[in-house]
């Protein structure tokens, strides 16, 4: 029989791993968007959009865990010795990630530290940015014209250079690579050495789904040239093969009409 609790014992909190989507805050979950708006504590990353951020109810404490490249407010393992130190303590704790928590959102490092320290976990999943930032640019990932086999990467990650990305993309595939701005130059110059032709149409979605979000078009070889007299920022997707060609032209057009 299991043991029932000790009433006496102190209360242990719940850690949620709660994934924002892509950025419009109506495309949260509505269990992601009550967690939010009842939350003591939310803890979130540095991309996750002010307008769901201001969803959060007044009294609650918020805590950037903002990384950039090279320069994060906090390590990984303070992250997480932050969630089980707050739960410990009896607080329900949102964890709040920007697109999916369990895809590059390190969430399974955080899960794990937190069900290490008897800290009890909920996963509330997030529309994946893939997802949302490739439909919001009409971009189909998969079509039975183009592109059966889906691919995601992380473009800025250990290891880089080493990584053998051969197949990864090519006819019949799409390859979509998150956190790729920094490192624009070094992954086309690698997908071109792993053998994909320089020609292959790329799209580059800039703040998707956004009042200010941009799409972007060239091919491999001229990505880093894009990347950097566009200015792109993240949170920004970018999306290889030949279903952008299906990218809707109407959002470029508008889109750069914003910034001449």
């Amino acid at each position: 029989m299991a043991q029932s609790r000790d009433p006496k014992a102190p209360r242990v909190g719940t850690v949620y791993l709660v994934g924002a989507g892509p950025g419009d805050p109506d495309l949260l979950t509505l269990r992601a968007a009550r967690l939010l708006m009842s939350a003591s504590i939310v803890v979130h990353d540095g991309l996750v959009d002010p307008a769901i951020l201001s969803m959060a109810r007044p009294t609650a404490r918020l805590i950037s865990v903002a990384k950039a490249r090279s320069r994060h407010t906090m390590k990984q393992e303070e992250i997480n010795a932050l969630l089980v130190r707050e739960a410990l303590a009896g607080n329900d704790v949102v964890r709040l990630k920007g697109g999916d928590p369990f895809v590059f959102g390190r969430g399974g490092e955080e899960a794990e530290a937190c069900k290490a320290a008897g800290v009890r976990v909920e996963v509330v999943p997030g529309i994946s940015s893939a997802l949302g930032a490739s439909a919001a640019a009409q971009i189909p990932l998969t079509h039975r014209d183009h592109a059966s086999i889906v691919s995601f990467v992380a473009g800025q990650c250990k290891g880089l250079s080493d990584q053998d990305w051969s197949g990864l993309a090519g006819k019949g595939r799409t390859l979509v690579i998150f956190m790729g701005i920094a490192t624009a130059a070094q992954i086309s110059d690698k997908l071109i050495a792993d053998g994909l032709a320089p020609d292959v149409p790329v799209a580059v979605i800039e703040k998707a789904t956004r009042a200010d979000m941009r799409v972007l078009r060239s091919p491999l070889a001229g990505l880093a040239h894009l990347v950097e007299i566009e200015r792109v920022q993240s949170p920004a997707l970018i999306v290889i093969g030949s279903v952008t060609a299906e990218a809707d032209n109407t959002i470029r057009a508008v889109a750069l009409e914003a910034v001449q």
